[in-house]
């Protein structure tokens, strides 16, 4: 038999044993009681599972669909972006004791300089309602005895493509902290032998927590663009955990005067 042809045989059963249920709900009142007693120890039966799974449903109905790529962007934007870690399972969801230059998930990775890493990464599934990326990142830092902490996210090569230095560079960031601590971050421009740098800190007490780096500032080599990637770097990071709900970048032009 076709699947078409299961759906209709399941939905026709479906439709029937509703129609049953309905029908001894609106005889209750007459059914013989032994009739009466079976009956309602089949329907809490039946209720017990069917409250579990509306409430499964519900809760995974009101998450953020895995793979999503919607947010909000400037309206001429000419580019937008969410990372893959941000919009779908990773294979490995985690890091513990994390090594410099350790990757979680494809164009993300950890720098530091301590001598005994004591740092976790773990993507997390969003549950909030307000959340509008599927997964997030969690950093734990127990002791940190470096000078620096950061994760380094590679920019896909749509973004540099056609990259004027008329273009102003976005990043939104969702940001949890544990404790107060400054983070900033670094947009830097590979071209040629030359990489050009904008720093940027992240203004962590506006609810919308976003920078812009504006490349008039730069002498980018509009020919030649090779490569861009974002340094986020975390101030004082020790007994501390970030968690990063959200992360995403897009482009536009500036406007014109």
């Amino acid at each position: 038999m076709s699947k078409l042809g299961f759906q209709f045989l399941d939905n026709r059963f479906s439709a029937q044993a509703v129609l049953r249920w309905a029908r001894a709900a609106r005889q209750a009142d007459k059914t013989e009681l032994s009739v009466l007693r079976r009956q309602r120890t089949r329907a809490r039966a039946l209720k017990t599972h069917l409250d579990r799974l509306i409430h499964r449903a519900d809760e995974r109905l009101a998450l953020p669909m895995i793979g999503a790529t919607g947010f909000p962007k400037p309206h001429n934007a000419d580019w937008a972006w969410r990372p893959d870690l941000w919009r779908g399972p990773l294979p490995t969801p985690g890091l513990s004791s994390v090594q410099s230059k350790s990757a979680i998930g494809d164009g993300v990775a950890l720098f530091h300089d301590c001598d005994r890493s004591e740092l976790t990464l773990r993507q997390l599934r969003n549950l909030r309602e307000a959340d509008l990326a599927p997964y997030g990142l969690r950093l734990d830092v127990f002791k940190f005895d470096g000078t620096f902490l950061s994760l380094v996210v590679d920019l896909p090569e749509a973004a540099t493509d056609g990259l004027k230095r008329k273009h102003l560079l976005r990043m939104d960031v969702i940001v949890e902290m544990e404790h107060p601590l400054e983070i900033f971050a670094r947009l830097n421009i590979k071209s040629g032998p030359n990489t050009e740098q904008l720093v940027r800190e992240l203004p962590l007490d506006d609810d919308t927590i976003a920078v812009e780096f504006d490349l008039a500032y730069t002498n980018l080599n509009e020919k030649r663009v090779d490569a861009a990637w974002i340094d986020i770097i975390f101030e004082s990071p020790e007994m501390n955990q970030v968690v990063l709900r959200d992360l995403t970048f897009s482009r536009r032009p500036r406007a014109q005067l």
